[in-house]
């Protein structure tokens, strides 16, 4: 924080230091117009500066969301495959391994996703599948067919493992420091900079002004939804889980 103090300091003391020596120097002429260069200057780049934020509020949490959306098929995906290879284990493992999947597919849908709006994971989850693994792992197997069988329930709970560990860090996952707080600062700037350079719009001249306010409103307040993965109207849902449970039903039926 004080280093970005510090620049925005030193940025201003430029400006100022500027002025003062041309002013010194005699060079230049007298600027206070609402539209003169100084005040067209300042404008546009402000307007550029607002751009550039805000692309960059959008993009960085719409790409995470993105990938977010993506993990969370991949996992409800390797359940799905775990719990078709589980057909194969010997013994009582089909019932004991698919009950397993489905209690944790179940939890996650219906209670971790409402933790992860708080940008974590239950430890509960992380625990069934734990407990999971270690079924299918001191499962006794003798013929090939059980042991391969239980090879690739293992592989499929790995991967179903490494997915959940995306999930986690897509949760955690924010925009950058004070993105958000420097697109509304950005956007207010914009909004009041005709005011701040002279100018005092009446009538007709003030529509436009309020289109862009309200449409710079509405943005800021897109951004901020978007920022949160697994929380507010843009959140990404635990669709995927509920159609790997959908998924189960119509595999024991099948089988």
């Amino acid at each position: 924080m004080v280093a970005y103090t510090l620049a925005v300091a030193a940025a201003v003391g430029v400006v100022a230091l500027t002025a003062l020596v041309f002013r010194m120097a005699g060079k230049g002429s007298p600027d206070g117009r609402a539209d003169g260069p100084s005040a067209g200057h300042a404008g546009s780049m402000l307007s550029a500066l607002f751009l550039l934020v805000f692309a960059i509020a959008i993009i960085v949490p719409w790409t995470t969301a993105d990938a977010a959306r993506h993990n969370t098929y991949t996992e409800s995906r390797s359940a799905v495959d775990a719990y078709w290879a589980a057909a194969g284990l010997p013994g009582t493992g089909p019932e004991s391994v698919r009950a397993g999947l489905r209690d944790y597919v179940t939890f996650v849908a219906d209670d971790e996703w409402e933790a992860m709006r708080d940008g974590r994971l239950h430890p509960v989850g992380t625990e069934r599948l734990d407990a999971l693994r270690t079924r299918v792992t001191t499962m006794e197997a003798t013929e090939t067919e059980a042991l391969e069988a239980r090879a690739d329930v293992l592989e499929h709970l790995a991967a179903l493992s490494g997915a959940r560990a995306l999930r986690a860090a897509d949760a955690a996952a924010t925009p950058p420091s004070g993105v958000l707080v420097l697109t509304v600062v950005t956007g207010l700037l914009v909004i009041v900079f005709p005011f701040l350079a002279g100018a005092r719009p009446r009538g007709a001249a003030l529509i436009p002004l309020l289109a862009m306010a309200a449409l710079l409103g509405f943005g800021a307040l897109l951004t901020w939804d978007i920022s949160r993965v697994f929380d507010g109207p843009l959140a990404v849902g635990p669709d995927a889980f509920r159609g790997a449970l959908e998924e189960f039903a119509r595999i024991s039926g099948g089988v």
